[in-house]
């Protein structure tokens, strides 16, 4: 499969599409059109009452777009409301906009694809490149300043080119919000509105071609609508003191607060609930097997409670188990690392858990005494001066959790696999059980300090037994690491472009 190939199956697997509104682009619409299905498996034109051909033109392309046929002139907000509709019709979560007329590139929908999976659920727009060295009027170089000015004012945040047509819309967070204009401004509308709704605007710098004026193909009349967007900023001014302001205001409260609450409840429950009642029930008496498995028991207890019956503030957690493991059989459980938030996951699968842990934790004041207790490891003391112990806690029946990266990952790649988790496989004889989480790091990023609303996912896939994995991956821990690693970074892409979807 070719690079364009799987290019165009990614769009698809995020359920992206491509509209393009036109009124009257007859000389260029085809080779736009062309270009962008040579880029894109799915193609919207919006024909806002065209009268020069432009239908038929369309009609007769070769594995032609979806065409949506507006009986008159309407404006460019009306042919992409139209087609905004249409795409979620045909079930689509994104879509990409470009104009007819020439002057965007299909070929930098792969930008977009790329800024839409750094950035899922943002507005992502294409900000033209060398937009000050263009070959425009000084009246549309000053309107383009004029907007950027008042979008500035009306939402708080500044972007370099509010007048690009070149955008792709996460469709479902704009569904239901009405508009006040139907014309050209009112691209302007949707992202102040966007804005005020909590959507991410994010910028993507694309190429822009201007053709020369006797060539080009204009429907903006300088002063009807100077005059109309002169009017609309005035209208979403007063509406950004009344509404879109402390809308902002009231969102970013709730995610302080929702950040607070959690972060006080985990304290709270691990300093003066966890660990006085660890050292009270280690206290009396001989630590016994039976009291370190109670002890795992409670950890198990907790997690479960804190993500499936109380829950962490705007988390919505699922597992996937179609293989119906129980864990009843020790093995290695690897995991790929995004965020704090990822150990809960893993200790509420099952009691019977050792978690090797970075040096940090298991140094932790917080909570140090209860995995120290609970026989959790640390992996900088390295595999072999603990696998005597790992040796034991297999025998006892316990599985080990060893996160392959060694540390979280900052941009949600999945980092280079370290070797120790096929080590302790190979040498104790134990299968390994592949796991995927996605969603932590975006909910809780490494060094973030605000808990966002997001959806979060434990995929839990069949185990391997150390012959299995030797005939699929090779005979060396090197081989089955980097293996293991290629699988993983496919398996988290699948993931990511369903769950992204609706975000």
């Amino acid at each position: 499969m070719s690079e364009t190939d799987i290019q165009k199956q990614s769009l698809r697997s995020r359920g992206i599409c491509v509209i393009i509104p036109t009124y009257n682009n007859a000389g260029t619409i085809a080779s736009v059109t062309e270009r962008a299905l040579a880029q894109c498996l799915d193609v919207i034109v919006v024909c806002d009452g065209c009268t020069d051909g432009t239908v038929g033109i369309l009609e007769n392309l070769p594995g032609g777009p979806v065409l949506v046929e507006l009986k008159k002139n309407s404006g460019k907000g009306t042919a992409l409301k139209e087609g905004f509709k249409k795409a979620l019709e045909m079930g689509f979560a994104y879509a990409i906009t470009l104009d007819g007329d020439g002057q965007h590139f299909p070929e930098d929908i792969p930008l977009m694809l790329e800024a839409n999976r750094k950035h899922p659920g943002a507005l992502i727009v294409g900000q033209r490149k060398h937009l000050k060295d263009m070959p425009r009027s000084k009246g549309s170089k000053f309107a383009n300043s004029f907007s950027n000015f008042w979008f500035a004012v009306q939402t708080g945040h500044y972007l370099a080119d509010t007048q690009t047509g070149y955008r792709l819309y996460p469709l479902k967070k704009l569904h239901g919000l009405s508009l006040l204009t139907s014309r050209y401004e009112a691209e302007l509308e949707l992202m102040v509105l966007a804005s005020w709704h909590g959507v991410k605007l994010v910028n993507q710098p694309v190429e822009v071609y201007y053709p020369p004026v006797e060539e080009r193909v204009s429907h903006f009349r300088p002063g009807k609508d100077f005059a109309r967007i002169t009017i609309l900023n005035s209208i979403l001014c007063l509406l950004a003191i009344v509404y879109g302001y402390p809308l902002a205001l009231l969102r970013a409260l709730m995610t302080f607060l929702r950040t607070v609450y959690s972060f006080l409840f985990f304290l709270v429950n691990s300093m003066f609930i966890m660990t006085p009642l660890v050292h009270l029930y280690l206290l009396f008496g001989k630590v016994t097997e039976k009291k370190k498995y109670n002890l795992h028991r409670v950890l198990h207890f907790m997690s479960e409670f804190v993500l499936k019956i109380h829950g962490i503030p705007g988390l919505t957690y699922t597992e996937s188990n179609k293989y119906g493991e129980d864990f009843s059989k020790p093995a290695v459980l690897i995991c790929n690392h995004q965020s704090h938030l990822d150990l809960m996951p893993m200790l509420a699968l099952t009691p019977k858990i050792i978690v090797l842990t970075a040096d940090w934790v298991w140094k932790n004041p917080v909570y140090r005494y209860t995995i120290r207790n609970a026989e959790f490891l640390p992996a900088t003391h390295g595999m072999d001066a603990i696998m005597p112990q790992l040796k034991s806690l297999v025998e006892r029946g316990y599985s080990i959790c060893v996160y392959p990266e060694g540390t979280r990952s900052q941009d949600l790649s999945i980092g280079r696999f370290h070797q120790g988790a096929f080590h302790i496989s190979r040498t104790l004889g134990v299968d390994i059980i592949p796991m995927v989480i996605y969603g932590t790091g975006r909910a809780l990023p490494k060094h973030g300090r605000l808990l966002r609303k997001w959806p979060v996912h434990l995929e839990i896939n069949k185990r391997l037994s150390p012959s299995e994995l030797a005939t699929m991956a090779g005979q060396t821990t090197r081989e089955q690491a980097s293996w293991m690693r290629k699988w993983y970074k496919e398996r988290y892409t699948e993931l990511a472009d369903r769950f992204e979807q609706n975000v």
